[in-house]
């Protein structure tokens, strides 16, 4: 079926082409749901497609108009990222590991590859990030290419303007079922999750204090600002089918470190960093599953506008 021809049957059934593009998104999400689960093995266009269940021809368009980026650049950024967060975490994993695990041709491929995104080489890499408290991040050089900023000690205690203590505890928490948008960029969410919360509404879902939730899919250590991608999350307590551009997913049961927080807006790169800070001070091991926040208020009703929140890292 061409493009024109699934817009015509969809407003044949009545639904708009507002809700064809949410159609789309929704969709779209199940197949960078399956990507970030399956980044060591082989994936094709075919392949990815068919888990968002659009034919090759079609998928490999509607992907970019979504994500602004072609399928192989996504999957190359994703993985060159998550080759970087090893090496930042794994001192004994070896780059010919890597560039095996990761799919790469070969350990020059992957060099090649990690060098034009971030400007040295995976070994270099590692060398600057002997300090696992360093942030990655990217700019710049005067000829156009990409070079790589190393800030070390950025959640160095004594170097931060306001002292929050982590108040925190290990936990086994059993899974969650949620309902999600996706939201690109580190801009405000606060109109995303109002409109989950209209979606939820509309489905006989809603109470007077739900749930709500931020699913980290990558980090701001390594990932520039502007293409971290999240999930505004509502935790689901009854069965409910996605339409739209939502869409459904389970955080696994699992360990936990969790923080509980009250805090001004300002201070959420300050408390992440404090307590993935606690997490290594005490002896525990982070693990490649997403870390995320649940919210325990709506900080706009707050007197302080301070949001009260917990921060969940997943351990071994």
């Amino acid at each position: 079926m061409n493009t024109l021809t699934a817009q015509t049957n969809y407003i044949l059934m009545g639904i708009s082409k507002d809700q064809l593009a949410e159609d789309h998104i929704g969709r779209i999400n199940k197949a960078l749901m399956f990507i970030d689960k399956n980044l060591n093995e082989l994936l094709t266009l075919q392949v990815v497609s068919a888990a968002a269940h659009y034919s090759p021809y079609h998928f490999h368009r509607i992907f970019k108009t979504v994500t602004g980026q072609t399928l192989n650049s996504y999957i190359t950024r994703k993985r060159i990222e998550k080759t970087a967060s090893v090496l930042m975490r794994n001192k004994e994993v070896t780059i010919a590991e890597l560039s095996l695990q990761y799919s790469f041709k070969s350990n020059s491929s992957f060099t090649r590859a990690f060098k034009n995104f971030y400007g040295i080489s995976p070994t270099t890499f590692r060398a600057h990030c002997k300090n696992k408290y360093s942030k990655i991040s990217k700019a710049e050089s005067k000829n156009g290419q990409k070079k790589v900023v190393i800030e070390s000690e950025i959640c160095n205690m004594e170097n931060q303007h306001t002292t929050i203590i982590v108040n925190a505890e290990v936990i086994e928490m059993p899974a969650l079922q949620l309902a999600y948008l996706s939201h690109l960029g580190d801009g405000d969410r606060t109109p995303v999750f109002e409109k989950l919360i209209r979606w939820s509404k509309s489905k006989g879902l809603a109470t007077n204090e739900p749930e709500l939730l931020t699913i980290y899919h990558d980090s701001f250590k390594i990932t520039s600002p502007d293409k971290v991608r999240t999930s505004a999350g509502m935790i689901l307590n009854q069965p409910v089918k996605a339409d739209g551009d939502v869409s459904l997913t389970t955080i696994e049961k699992g360990k936990f470190a969790v923080g509980h927080f009250t805090i001004n807006r300002s201070e959420f790169g300050t408390i992440w960093s404090n307590m993935y800070k606690w997490v290594n001070e005490n002896g525990y091991q982070t693990t490649d599953r997403a870390c995320f926040e649940i919210y325990r208020n709506d900080y706009r009703l707050h007197p302080e506008k301070k949001f009260i929140l917990d921060l969940y890292v997943p351990i071994n």
